[in-house]
């Protein structure tokens, strides 16, 4: 069945090797082109996640780190060369794709489109340029924050006066420059201030692109019943994730279970309608016992929605035309 994901971490791959290496037509990852292809798939959004000092061990490509330290620059270059490589020798079959008309072209012409963004705005350093350069780069959406402070705003949090915190002077003049240069603003990762900020300065939809019902499990990385109200609202879009200690009743477990999936989707649904549906499963992001553990088994979750009696409407929903809507209307 086609679909659309919001979130993968799958370009991780090309920094921990010392060598220019790693390929997404074929890996041993949890997305490559091949089970893309294979799964049916529109589109992919590919996250340039930026790593933090505990991952320096692991990153072994010269370029990423240096006497130590994280060097971000380098780091996002790494990501960018392996992501467009793996395109540009695959035309076939994908097109990078950063506006909706680049979208429209790529179902004309029968190819995956491969979303490419930013998470963790850090790298834009308080700085409107750098955000336009990361959109003529290719970047089509920017998580706000990762979980640390950063100069949008402050991350989700165990700390109540933390997750109060809204965005900066500089994160609300960026949602408005987003919105004009049609690029999606991404609250995921992002502390329950930011989130009503966002809310309440878009213009355009916005998403939370890999974040699951906290009413279900009460981690701090999901949204609450007001937030998911807010978001339908504003016409954006959720993708469910496939972590376990997001999906669990007690925001501690290890098992991923497509059970537990339905149990969100129709808890989100209940609340803020079948439009908020999307699918962001974080695949390459998180660890555990993951009951879809790979890009192209997607389509089990789809036949158990079938069975919790999910419609047809609902599903295809979910699986493309929500977030179809949504780049549509705030891609430029």
């Amino acid at each position: 069945m086609s679909f659309i994901d919001f979130h993968c971490d799958t370009l991780e791959l090309f920094a921990v090797s010392a060598e220019p290496a790693g390929d997404l037509y074929q890996n041993s990852s949890a997305v490559d082109f091949c089970r893309m292809k294979q799964a049916g798939m529109k589109a992919q959004f590919f996250a340039m996640w930026m790593p933090v000092p505990y991952m320096v061990p692991y990153l072994k490509h010269p370029d990423v780190t240096r006497d130590g330290e994280l060097l971000d620059d380098g780091y996002l270059r790494t990501l960018y060369a392996g992501f467009k490589r793996s395109v540009e020798a695959h035309p076939d079959m994908v097109m990078h794709t950063v506006t909706w008309a680049d979208y429209q072209k790529a179902q004309a012409e029968g190819k995956m489109a491969a979303f490419l963004t930013v998470e963790d705005g850090r790298v834009v350093n308080g700085k409107m340029e750098n955000i336009k350069a990361l959109y003529d780069g290719g970047v089509s959406l920017i998580s706000l924050t990762w979980n640390q402070k950063n100069c949008f705003g402050s991350p989700n949090s165990k700390d109540e006066q933390v997750m109060k915190e809204g965005l900066t002077d500089f994160g609300k003049d960026a949602v408005e420059y987003m919105n004009e240069l049609g690029m999606i603003i991404d609250v995921s990762h992002l502390s329950d201030g930011g989130f009503y900020d966002v809310a309440e300065l878009t213009k355009k939809p916005f998403v939370a692109s890999h974040s699951n019902a906290r009413a279900m499990s009460p981690h701090q990385r999901n949204l609450t019943d007001e937030m998911i109200r807010i978001l339908a609202d504003k016409g954006g879009i959720m993708g469910l994730n496939y972590c376990p200690a997001f999906l669990d009743e007690k925001a501690e477990g290890k098992d991923s279970r497509i059970a537990d999936m339905v149990r969100h989707l129709t808890y989100i649904k209940n609340v803020g309608g079948s439009d908020i549906l999307a699918l962001g499963g974080d695949l390459d992001g998180i660890g555990g016992n993951l009951e879809i553990d790979s890009i192209e088994k997607t389509v089990h979750l789809f036949d158990a929605l079938k069975k919790q009696g999910f419609t047809e409407a609902e599903i295809d929903g979910l699986a493309y035309r929500n977030a179809e809507r949504v780049l549509r209307e705030s891609l430029a």
